[in-house]
């Protein structure tokens, strides 16, 4: 399983979304997989690789949390989680995001 955060430089929850990732990794028993950082550095990088906001998480490539009409660009992005708008997926929905890429491969 290949998994990348892509983010901008000094992104505020860059560390939120890594630590809530390397939490569903552990407790999803993938202690193995590989977590890269990926920054992106400006608008036509952004959109030459379809970047959503800031911190993405791929999965085997794919955004598990794209969001339909949702532009490219170097900014900030929120995700819906349980508890309400944040910084990056809730430990379980990362889990279930996780859990569907193992399925699939």
């Amino acid at each position: 399983m290949r998994i990348e955060v892509v983010v901008v430089k000094e992104c505020p929850n860059e560390q939120l979304a890594v630590g809530r990732l390397r939490q569903a990794l552990e407790a999803s028993g993938l202690h193995e997989a590989d977590v890269v950082t990926r920054v992106v550095t400006d608008q036509a990088e952004a959109e030459r690789i379809d970047f959503t906001g800031c911190p993405s998480i791929l999965i085997n490539g794919d955004d598990p949390f794209a969001e339909a009409g949702r532009g490219q660009g170097v900014t900030c992005r929120l995700y819906r989680t349980p508890e309400g708008l944040d910084g990056a997926p809730s430990i379980s929905q990362l889990q279930q995001a996780l859990a569907t890429a193992s399925h699939d491969s």
